[in-house]
């Protein structure tokens, strides 16, 4: 059952501390090569701010959906059906699983300025993941998007088998 609307949709963006040190970062490169004048020094803010915020920029732009019966975690597509429970962390729960709780063969989405995250085992028995770790703003409303789908889907095959 596909659903036009993804039930939740969360871009994982770098905060703006990171962009006041891009800006520093350009400023910096300008300083190195002031001493050559004022057109190198110019190019320079300009490529080091470029190269700077394309890195902020990448890092930041990870995405977290549950869309079409999947949970889509950057370039990751789980279905629905290959996840077991989900277990909603926070604050040193949260760091316990990123740290020495961690299993080296989970699937983990980490972003280290966000606090909260969502773990749900992988229930798929070919899968050798133990769990996805979802670093997210909002894990309550992404472990309730996930049951909205967990539900939908077995109201169709509810409805598929007695439609048989």
């Amino acid at each position: 059952m596909e659903h036009s609307a993804a039930p939740y949709d969360e871009r994982l963006t770098a905060p703006g501390s990171w962009w006041v040190i891009t800006a520093l970062v350009a400023l910096s490169g300008g300083l190195v090569l002031l001493p050559l004048g004022t057109v190198p020094m110019l190019g320079a803010v300009v490529v080091a701010g470029l190269l700077a915020a394309l890195a902020v920029s990448s890092y930041g732009s990870a995405r977290v959906r549950v869309v079409a019966g999947s949970l889509v975690v950057g370039d990751a597509r789980i279905p629905v059906a290959a996840l077991g429970e989900a277990e909603v962390l926070a604050g040193e729960e949260a760091r316990a699983w990123r740290m020495h709780k961690a299993d080296p063969r989970a699937f983990m989405l980490l972003r280290s300025y966000i606090p909260t995250a969502l773990r749900v085992e992988v229930t798929d028995t070919a899968d050798p993941t133990p769990y996805v770790y979802v670093s997210t703003r909002n894990p309550r409303a992404l472990a309730a998007a996930l049951d909205a789908v967990r539900k939908a889907q077995a109201a169709g095959e509810a409805e598929a088998r007695d439609a048989v």
